[in-house]
């Protein structure tokens, strides 16, 4: 029989003592570049929008609304998205709001994959999640229900109506003494502050607004504008207007620009303190770099410089130049 103790005799009797050194070595920090690959586009940020593609289908026609576009808005945000008609801003407004779907890319709001989610989910959404303001009055209230009525019906819908809330709504926007008049009675700008009181009825997390002084004169536009700040600035709700008016940089921190389906540039307005101590706000714009690496250039830069085709790009040790092509074009070339 063999002997148990010979089985061990072999074995170390005591553990090698651990390694200082070892453990004292710092494990090599990963490069910028690592970081950024293993992040993921868009954490951390309210809404998210990318690689959006949209292509609408008219009969044997294809037409590309939206051509790779790329967004970020972060919670608590107010800004600002313009463009000329047919640049895609309103396709852009549709899918935020749960009404349209992408035909490629992702887009995310407060965490909803906008793209996976089906009927029943997008009606929840649309009224938990978001609020919507439009551009005519008549589409944001029902004629034959009061004010109050009206703020109170999307809180009915959603299972519990509350009174009390929809005329503390009203007081926010300034119509507390208005709250039994139906939208006929009401003007364009009253009829859109009770909108935005609808809007916010069941506390969403964004509220999206389509062109919402687009029917409105200067003074009245000015108003529903500092409303939105307040709304922005005291509740904390995150805001997204889409404007054509591109004067509307004056009245948000961050504007932003599509043209063909994609952001083009961005405008930020930021405070800055003179000398004299004096505060004073200026607006910056900036050419928007996506993760492809296209850049639009300025329309008026492209003009000026008679840019078109080809054109040469160099890289400088701190910034990168670009100039047009001023060899004549062979035959070969055309």
């Amino acid at each position: 029989m063999t002997d148990p103790a010979a089985e061990i005799v072999d074995l170390p009797r005591e553990a090698p003592a651990p390694s200082a050194a070892r453990w004292a070595e710092k494990p090599e920090a990963p490069s910028p570049a690592e970081t950024r690959a293993r992040r993921r586009f868009g954490e951390g940020a309210l809404i998210v929008c990318d690689n959006l593609v949209k292509i609408y289908k008219v009969a044997d026609l294809e037409v590309v609304a939206l051509q790779g576009l790329d967004l970020l808005v972060n919670a608590g945000e107010m800004i600002a998205i313009v463009g000329a008609s047919g640049s895609g801003k309103s396709t852009l407004l549709s899918i935020l709001g749960g009404l349209d779907t992408p035909s490629a890319g992702r887009a995310t709001v407060a965490g909803h994959d906008l793209t996976q989610m089906g009927r029943r989910e997008r009606t929840r959404y649309r009224r938990r999640t978001i609020g919507f303001v439009w551009q005519q009055t008549a589409r944001n209230l029902l004629p034959y229900l009061s004010a109050v009525e009206n703020v109170e019906m999307p809180m009915v819908l959603n299972g519990h109506g509350d009174r009390h809330r929809a005329l503390e709504l009203l007081g926010m926007v300034g119509l507390r003494d208005r709250a039994d008049h139906r939208p006929e009675r009401l003007s364009g700008g009253e009829q859109q502050r009770v909108a935005i009181a609808v809007a916010l009825a069941n506390q969403p997390e964004v509220l999206l607004a389509d062109e919402p002084t687009g029917e409105l004169d200067t003074a009245t536009s000015a108003e529903v504008f500092d409303l939105m700040r307040h709304v922005n600035t005291e509740v904390g709700t995150t805001v997204v207007v889409v404007t054509h008016d591109p004067l509307v940089s004056e009245q948000v921190q961050r504007t932003v620009a599509i043209r063909d389906g994609r952001t083009s540039s961005e405008t930020l307005r930021r405070s800055s303190l003179s000398e004299e101590g004096e505060h004073s706000w200026i607006a910056e714009e900036f050419a928007v770099l996506d993760r492809a690496g296209r850049l639009q250039l300025p329309r008026a830069h492209v003009e000026a410089l008679g840019l078109e085709g080809r054109v040469r790009v160099h890289l400088e040790p701190d910034h990168i130049s670009i100039w047009p092509d001023l060899h004549e074009r062979t035959d070969d070339d055309r």
